[in-house]
């Protein structure tokens, strides 16, 4: 079983950044690909970002791309991140996830999950 943490959730002004991470303790080493979903009030789960182990590929929702930096530390089984200029929509509670196999942007293929974070930015 692998434990997820997430952490660095917030309340952000627009235009502010925020990093969040998502540590996975213990013997839980060489998950393939890890990714951040949200989830907004109202709205179902959506795709932020993933990266793999193994060479680092990073995968983003083509509207969040510009602003969002997904980047992970094997040693710590951490992953990480980054948003910068946050709108008003960008607000949800952020998930981390693993997956040991399947579609890095289809929640559906992963395996574990985090206990989401809130971010929250006002305008």
């Amino acid at each position: 079983q692998v434990q997820l943490v997430a952490s660095g959730g917030g309340l952000v002004q627009a235009g502010g950044s925020l990093r969040l991470s998502c540590a996975a303790p213990g013997r839980t080493s060489r998950i393939p690909a890890m990714g951040w979903f949200r989830k907004a009030p109202g709205k179902g789960r959506e795709f932020v970002a993933a990266i793999t182990r193994r060479g680092g590929r990073t995968y983003y929702a083509d509207s969040l791309k510009r602003r969002f930096t997904i980047s992970r530390d094997n040693a710590k089984n951490a992953v990480y991140l980054q948003m910068n200029s946050l709108k008003p929509e960008d607000t949800a509670v952020y998930y981390c996830a693993a997956q040991k196999a399947g579609r890095v942007r289809s929640s559906n293929d992963y395996d574990y999950w985090g206990q989401g974070t809130q971010v929250t930015v006002s305008s």
